[in-house]
């Protein structure tokens, strides 16, 4: 018979298994209380809100009222509400879930409990035991990015929630790093888009031409402005010249083989380091910043994300990057970790 130690051992083991199991559940939680427009009441009621007031306006059907409050127990020990003697209120991150909040993550749930990106995670086991590139691959007999263009509906939900994260990122860029651009006359946006940072950068920097390169149907129809304009092309097969190249979030999309292609054809496109050429790449460094649990554990699931859509995608550690810095004729590189779990690379020729 085990002894009592080891089957509290057991118990607790059962608990951390039963948090894992449930954990996708949290993301479906959020996503329903966005698309009943619970943050939203709970904010302009303008002071916490008693569970029967915020029951009262909710669009929910009678017979479903008494569950609301354990959706509301559930996102309240998930951090994005808090109750007090007052009723809820929102948190930090809750206010992440407002409609008219322009640093908003709403676009972001949407497309991460899409059931697109949802089927693919229940081929992981298939994929481990084929040859196909990803389990998006094997999940529906093409990749992610062929899907993207083909399915108007996703695509347009791709788009919108790469352009809500870009608003936070850029507002960060232009008013800690503004040296970054400081005496730059031109520069490319390599797969920016519609072009939600460039159009910001070149509205802060008005004597910087800025450039948003994408393929032919991304860019199509963008509206450009005296020193901003879009260029269609494949990164991997050119990059038009410039003073510098940004790369935003779109390295961890490829193979290593692949973004030592995409760095070559910016090498080729900057002038040289004494001429002040430069990339500047903001994407995630793995365990760069701070050590703390939740920062981590959002590292390792987005890179279980880029396995799941893409052939070779992934995040990478500092080491990683350094290699593929090198490998494609750089030679040095310096990394600021102030983008919370992304990081600001400056990559010199």
């Amino acid at each position: 018979m085990e002894k009592a130690d080891n089957l509290g051992e057991f118990l607790e083991a059962q608990t951390h298994v039963w948090n894992a199991m449930f954990h996708f559940k949290k993301s479906a939680c959020v996503k329903c209380a966005v698309e009943l427009g619970i943050p939203d009441v709970i904010s302009n009621h303008g002071k916490p809100i008693t569970l029967s007031d915020l029951i009262s306006v909710l669009p929910i059907h009678p017979s479903k009222s008494a569950h609301i409050f354990r959706l509301m127990r559930f996102l309240a020990n998930s951090g994005f509400f808090v109750e007090n003697p007052q009723g809820y209120a929102l948190t930090s991150a809750g206010r992440l879930l407002l409609k008219d909040e322009p640093f908003n993550v709403r676009a972001h749930i949407f497309l991460s409990c899409d059931p697109a990106l949802l089927k693919p995670w229940n081929f992981l086991t298939e994929w481990f035991q084929n040859d196909d590139p990803s389990p998006f691959d094997t999940a529906y007999g093409n990749n992610f990015w062929h899907y993207n263009a083909q399915e108007v509906r996703f695509g347009k939900m791709f788009n919108e929630a790469m352009a809500s994260d870009n608003h936070l990122i850029t507002k960060v860029l232009v008013a800690e790093f503004k040296y970054v651009f400081e005496g730059l006359t031109s520069l490319v946006d390599v797969g920016g888009g519609t072009g939600t940072v460039a159009r910001s950068i070149a509205k802060a920097f008005p004597n910087l031409k800025c450039t948003v390169l994408d393929l032919p149907h991304v860019v199509a129809n963008q509206e450009e402005t005296q020193n901003l304009d879009f260029a269609a092309a494949d990164m991997l097969e050119e990059v038009p010249p410039a003073n510098a190249i940004l790369l935003k979030r779109i390295l961890h999309d490829w193979s290593d083989e692949d973004c030592v292609k995409i760095l070559k054809n910016c090498k080729k496109a900057i002038p040289g380091r004494d001429k002040g050429g430069k990339v500047i790449i903001i994407d995630m460094v793995m365990k760069s910043q701070l050590e703390n649990h939740e920062s981590v554990e959002a590292q390792i699931c987005l890179d279980m994300q880029m396995m799941l859509v893409l052939y070779g995608a992934k995040e990478r550690t500092e080491k990683d990057w350094a290699i593929l810095f090198w490998d494609a004729g750089f030679n040095s590189y310096k990394v600021f970790p102030v983008l919370g779990t992304r990081d600001l690379i400056e990559v010199n020729p």
